[in-house]
């Protein structure tokens, strides 16, 4: 797989490179970096040729945003898509604040706080616009509305189509770590793309039951965040692993542990394998593994290219480790 090959994400007319960047590690997940490391994260994904750059007022409470304002400031503006999110508006905290942070280290003086109203989405994006220094952005997720989908559907989402309607945005969708609510917004609004996190990967295929299909059959266009399920495939199956944010339980634990044995028996690096096998799906456009190394931007972009051979995956359905239904790269 070549990763700067482009294809067009769903129907929002924008060709998006295969890898992109996710930019949560960039608002000090799971640990905090200094400012000049994180442009030049921002920096060598550009310097690559990797076009699509994804961030949100939530990650880190707003440094993510400001942060990839540095990493592009200068940048020709039509040379990368830029995505954020809509759904947490930013305010003051107090001393004893809960800011609702905790796997994101040392945020700013800001919590944020649900709001998927229509005045909250206008000045979300008012307010992104500001930290990234842009004068535009290309798609605005709405964010993880996991408990308010009704106000999601009934007034983020005409927010977000009105500014799509007026040519303010091209993409509207909905970024979420969960398939079926997105399932949900599929069928009942005009979505161009979704960005799904940690919901499709070796380690796990149920979107394939609803979701997937689904979005072939309306065009829109799958980002696809959390392939290596918040490190556990990129850093090894070990006790205190992340996955889906949190420590990894024994069975997703023992599950790495025998996608790895197959991955060595026919010397197959994991992380590959994790990568190419979701973009293998036709409605998977891209992916947005995050990092806030430099280094393992670069080693996502080779990962692309790397040769696995048939018998991998082959193995992968003999043991049941992947669904029978589950496409695999060519």
């Amino acid at each position: 797989m070549n990763p700067l090959d482009r294809k067009t994400l769903g129907s929002t007319g924008l060709e998006v490179t295969r890898l992109g960047l996710g930019c949560a590690p960039l608002g000090g997940l799971y640990g905090d970096i200094s400012e000049e490391q994180a442009t030049e994260v921002v920096q060598r994904a550009l310097a690559l040729g990797l076009n699509l750059i994804d961030t949100a007022p939530l990650y880190g409470s707003g440094k993510s945003e400001k942060r990839v304002g540095a990493g592009v400031k200068g940048v020709a503006r039509d040379s990368y898509i830029l995505a954020t999110k809509v759904g947490r508006v930013l305010e003051p905290a107090e001393a004893g604040d809960d800011r609702g942070q905790d796997i994101f280290e040392n945020p700013p003086p800001f919590k944020p706080v649900f709001d998927f109203s229509y005045d909250g989405v206008m000045r979300s994006v008012e307010e992104s616009l500001a930290r990234l220094g842009v004068d535009r952005i290309d798609i605005l997720h709405i964010h993880d509305p996991d408990d308010h989908y009704q106000e999601a559907i009934d007034s983020a989402y005409p927010a977000i189509d009105g500014l799509r309607s007026q040519g303010v945005i091209r993409g509207v969708s909905a970024g979420m770590n969960q398939w079926e609510m997105l399932a949900r917004f599929a069928r009942e609004g005009d979505f161009d793309c979704f960005l799904l996190a940690g919901r499709y990967s070796l380690l796990e295929q149920d979107a394939l039951d609803e979701l997937l299909p689904l979005c072939v059959e309306k065009n829109i266009g799958i980002m696809a965040g959390g392939t290596y399920n918040s490190g556990i495939l990129a850093k090894g199956a070990v006790r205190g692993a992340k996955y889906n944010y949190a420590d990894a339980p024994s069975h997703i634990i023992d599950k790495a542990r025998q996608l790895m044995a197959v991955a060595d028996r026919h010397a197959v690096d994991i992380k590959a394998a994790a990568s190419q096998f979701a973009l293998a799906h036709p409605a998977i456009t891209c992916i947005v593994p995050g990092t806030r190394n430099p280094d393992r931007v670069s080693e996502n972009f080779e990962l692309l290219g790397q040769s696995i051979p048939a018998d991998f995956w082959k193995e992968l359905r003999v043991e049941k480790l992947i669904r029978d239904d589950a496409p695999v790269p060519d």
